[in-house]
């Protein structure tokens, strides 16, 4: 007849871990004031207010040239149809960066150090971009563009 034999020390830690799993576990689901990353106000009527940036990436290339790209940050943006926006644009790369949202009649420019606010509401579901005019292409580095979701 064959015996298993389990010393008090591989048990104890076994134990000791699966406990802290589900300590870690319990309190990771019973968080009440974490950040979501989708902005859906909770209130009906409310208007969802989005804070985005303007970035910029620099680097070189193996045979010394200089590259770089603008972009917006949050590269995407969740929002609810048929409830008004407003995306408050911060300036901190590049001197300005005038931008439409497709489909939409919005428009604007957004300057270095000066936030610029815009009121947009969306009637239909679907992405849309919002496109940096003077950083459309890789070629005048770019693309900056940011996609707005409509749920």
């Amino acid at each position: 007849m064959n015996f298993i034999v389990l010393r008090k020390g591989p048990i104890i830690v076994i134990l000791v871990t699966i406990i802290f799993i589900a300590a870690g576990t319990i309190w990771s689901l019973s968080l009440k004031n974490s950040y979501p990353t989708v902005s859906l106000s909770e209130k009906s009527g409310e208007k969802q207010v989005i804070q985005l940036v303007t970035g910029e990436f620099k680097s070189e290339t193996a045979n010394g040239k200089e590259i770089e790209a603008y972009r917006w940050d949050p590269g995407t943006i969740v929002v609810e149809k048929g409830k008004e926006v407003e995306l408050r644009i911060y300036g901190v790369n590049g001197m300005e960066h005038p931008f439409y949202i497709e489909g939409t009649d919005v428009q604007g420019t957004v300057k270095k150090g000066k936030e610029t606010v815009v009121n947009v509401t969306f009637s239909k579901e679907g992405t849309y971009r919002l496109i940096c005019e003077t950083h459309e292409t890789i070629e005048n580095n770019g693309p900056m563009i940011a996609y707005i979701v409509v749920d």
